[in-house]
C-alpha cells in the first residue's frame, strides 16, 4: 500500500494506459480523481469530465481535483493523441489538437498543480512522453514526435525549476503499447488489430509490444518513496527496442 492516504490527479484515465494507472494507484490505497471526456467507465473517488482543450477546464483540473480530494499529491499528466505522417500530410486540425492535448493541456495543468503541491510541502508529477520524439525523432510521426520533444523538455525543465519546493518532476516514455488507441490506428489503415499487434511484437527484443500495466507500473515506481532522488528523469520503457 505505497499511496495509503495520497490523493492523484490521472489524466486521459478512460484510455488504455490511464485506465491502468488509475487501476494500479486505487490498488495500493490512493483516492483518486480521473480526467477525461468521459470516465462513467472508470471507478475512481472523483469524475472530473470535461475537454483538454478548454482553456478553463485544463487551468482549473488540478483545483478541481484538490477539492474533491480533500488534497493533492500526486499529478500524472497521461492524456494523448497520435497523428500520423511527415508535416507535409499535417493538417492546422492534426496542429491544434496535438499541441493542444500533448503539450498545452498538461502546461496548463502542471502551472496549477504546482502551486497546491509546494503549498502541501511538495508532491509528484508525472507525464507521459515517449521514446517517439521524448527520447529519439521517429519516422513519419513528425507533429507527434514534436510534442513528446515538447514534453519531455518541459519535465526536465519543471524538475530543475522546483526540486527545491520538494516538487519532484518526471516522465514515462513508452514505446508501442496495446492500447485501444493503436489498435484503432490498425484498423484505420486497413489492418487486421490482432494480427498487426502480434506481428510489431516480433520487433522487439523481449518479444511482444507493452501492455498498458507494464507502462503503469513504471508510472507508479517513479511516484512512489522509491524513486525519491529521482527529479527529471525520461524513463524509456521499450522492452529493449529503439526508435526506428
Amino acid at each position: 500500500m505505497r499511496f495509503e492516504g495520497k490523493t492523484v490527479l490521472v489524466t486521459g484515465a478512460a484510455g488504455g494506459i490511464g485506465a491502468a494507472i488509475v487501476a494500479g494507484f486505487r490498488a495500493e490505497g490512493a483516492r483518486v480523481a480521473v480526467a477525461d471526456r468521459d470516465t462513467g467507465g472508470v471507478t475512481a473517488e472523483a469524475h472530473l469530465d470535461g475537454d483538454l482543450l478548454e482553456a478553463t477546464y485544463a487551468d482549473t483540473l488540478a483545483e478541481q481535483a484538490h477539492k474533491a480530494l480533500g488534497g493533492l499529491d500526486i499529478v500524472v499528466n497521461n492524456a494523448g493523441v497520435i497523428t500520423r505522417g511527415p508535416v507535409t500530410d499535417t493538417s492546422d486540425a492534426d496542429w491544434d489538437l496535438s499541441l493542444g492535448v500533448n503539450v498545452r493541456a498538461p502546461f496548463r495543468i502542471c502551472r496549477a498543480a504546482i502551486p497546491i503541491l509546494a503549498e502541501r510541502g511538495g508532491g509528484v508529477i508525472v507525464n507521459t512522453a515517449s521514446c517517439w520524439g521524448g527520447k529519439a525523432p521517429g519516422p513519419n510521426h513528425a507533429l507527434y514526435c514534436m510534442t513528446k520533444a515538447a514534453i519531455a523538455s518541459l519535465t526536465q525543465c519543471m524538475a530543475m525549476d522546483h526540486a527545491h519546493q520538494g516538487i519532484r518532476v518526471n516522465a514515462v516514455c513508452p514505446n508501442e503499447v496495446n492500447t485501444p488507441m493503436l489498435r484503432s490506428g490498425f484498423e484505420k489503415r486497413g489492418f487486421d488489430p490482432d494480427s498487426a499487434v502480434a506481428e510489431l511484437g516480433k520487433s522487439v527484443p523481449l518479444g511482444r509490444i507493452a501492455e498498458p500495466e507494464d507502462i503503469a507500473d513504471v508510472v507508479l515506481f517513479l511516484a512512489s518513496d522509491a524513486a525519491r532522488y529521482m527529479c527529471g528523469a525520461l524513463v524509456e520503457v521499450n522492452g529493449g527496442k529503439p526508435v526506428a
